[in-house]
């Protein structure tokens, strides 16, 4: 199989198995929210996270290892080192769990009563005990996969263990199961997701000579590297995660968490499915540009940031106008104020997807040292400002802390790229873009209040892509080589017609600064 087509079938399968994954695990979500209601699912999102949490910290710098120093090995010839490699790094794991479990023995001991209310702790601690454990392996098995190159393997266990979780879900929902029939589900699930990985990894690990060792200089390399990402995808997973589901329901109240959550969980994946489309291609695309040039770098990064503005402000602007509808229609009446919460969490997630262009730029120049500083800057200002704003605003509190952390961090990253390749984007186009979406926002604005939920979104949703789309033209929110390939795309699919949408790419095309991708 060539390189080329081995890279779009992995490409197939890892889509197939994020998208499955994700799309079946949102709608797996949306049952637990409508059948819990926001106060138990704000008490049950918040005992998920410390499970999220104890799976991030244990596999900290294990399972990022393994992917990198399988595929080293295997590009190297090395195979005979792959099994011990794989063996030390799960001893690293255990000790990691020990650590977390100890971590979170201490932690419901002293303050269970605000970390998990409502829930017997000792049964807490035995869930989260077996849950860190089961989750923290299957990711960890999803490591050694995708260091073999096998996405195939991911895929298939997202394929089948994702919708079984959901199928158990819908049955607890249909017999009115409590939120502990939940928790069960959710450990039954873990235990799918982890044998089906360990069934779909135990055969790609080669066999080892008896008495193989692993070099001293491979073992200094592996334990530095966990050191390192130990500490930033620890600290990263509370800038980056919904850390305030745990301090509403520390300083806050359960319903504002289970709010919260809601209104970031399906801000979140808005952002990851449109914009983050092209934000997931972004660093061997940046690596590549690097390769060939400090130049050719700087003009992909400004095309790039220009794209992802166009495939965002369209989508922030949907969603200030009809977050009402969205949550209403996908949660209940009964989550409605996490409605505006919905619409300044998708901004910010949206914004932080923006500024994937920058963080994939300075990746690629290996400022791994910056990155660090800027995640552990991150982290301590989201902590910091939302143990003080939930304290005294609640869930208006969480919601201006999580978008300006966003903001900051965003911000920091697009800012450090551009000194780092010396360009500036063309800041009147992002202007008109913006503009654009302003102006759509407006003009589908009237469509608020006349019809139930569903009719109300599909009608917003025919009139907002054309209008955006169209108001992006006219006001020449593109390049002239992205005029040029709509107009070959125009001639192909469409024959040319309508005539007038022609005639609109010719005329937009006129005036516009020719711009490199």
């Amino acid at each position: 199989m060539t390189v080329r087509a081995q890279a779009l079938r992995n490409t197939m399968f890892s889509s197939v198995g994020i998208y499955t994954e994700y799309f079946l695990g949102m709608l797996t979500s949306i049952f637990i929210a409508r059948h819990l209601g926001p106060t138990d699912y704000g008490g049950y999102s918040a005992v998920i996270w410390l499970v999220a949490m104890g799976v991030a910290i244990t596999n900290a710098g294990t399972a990022s290892a393994v992917i990198k120093f399988v595929a080293e090995l295997r590009g190297s010839g090395r195979e005979a080192l792959i099994a011990p490699t794989i063996a030390y790094l799960r001893r690293a794991q255990r000790w990691f769990l020990f650590v977390v479990l100890a971590a979170v023995a201490l932690l419901l001991l002293l303050s269970g009563q605000h970390v998990a209310p409502g829930f017997d702790h000792r049964a807490i601690f035995g869930f989260l005990a077996v849950g860190i454990a089961l989750r923290s392996q299957y990711m960890f098995n999803v490591g050694i996969a995708k260091g073999f190159e096998n996405f195939r393997a991911t895929a298939i266990v997202a394929s089948v263990a994702t919708p079984l979780n959901l199928l158990m879900v819908v049955a607890a929902w249909l017999l009115d199961a409590e939120v502990w029939a939940l928790l069960g589900v959710f450990l039954v699930s873990s235990a799918i997701f982890y044998g089906m990985s360990q069934r779909q990894t135990a055969p790609l690990i080669p066999p080892t000579p008896p008495g193989t060792q692993l070099p001293d200089d491979l073992m200094r390399r592996v334990r530095r590297h966990m050191r390192l990402v130990a500490v930033t995808v620890t600290i990263g997973f509370f800038a980056a995660s919904e850390v305030e589901v745990f301090f509403l329901n520390m300083f806050g109240t359960a319903d504002s968490a289970g709010h919260f959550k809601v209104a970031y969980l399906l801000a979140s994946g808005a952002a990851m499915l449109v914009p983050g489309v092209i934000g997931a291609m972004l660093l061997p695309m940046m690596a590549n540009a690097l390769s060939q040039g400090r130049d050719v770098a700087g003009r992909r990064f400004v095309a790039s940031t220009t794209y992802l503005v166009l495939l965002a402000a369209p989508l922030v602007a949907f969603g200030a106008v009809f977050c009402h509808p969205i949550i209403a229609f996908m949660y209940g009446a009964q989550y409605a104020p996490a409605a505006p919460v919905f619409a300044v969490c998708l901004f910010a997630c949206a914004l932080s997807t923006v500024s994937q262009s920058g963080s994939s730029l300075l990746i690629s120049a290996d400022r791994q040292i910056t990155i660090l500083i800027l995640v552990v800057a991150i982290g301590v200002i989201k902590i910091v400002l939302d143990v003080w704003l939930i304290r005294a605003y609640g869930l208006g509190g969480a919601t201006i802390a999580y978008v300006s952390a966003a903001l900051f961090g965003a911000m920091a990253n697009l800012l450090l790229a551009l000194r780092m390749i010396g360009m500036q984007p063309n800041w009147v186009r992002l202007l008109r873009i913006i503009l654009a979406a302003a102006i759509t926002a407006v003009a589908i604005s009237p469509l608020r209040g006349h019809w139930p939920a569903l009719p109300t979104l599909l009608a917003a949703g025919l009139l907002t892509v054309p209008l955006y789309a169209g108001l992006t033209l006219l006001l020449r929110c593109w390049s002239s080589e992205d005029i040029e390939h709509l107009k070959q795309l125009h001639q192909r699919f469409t024959g040319g017609r309508p005539r007038a949408f022609g005639r609109l790419l010719d005329w937009s095309g006129r005036s516009v600064t020719r711009e490199l991708p």
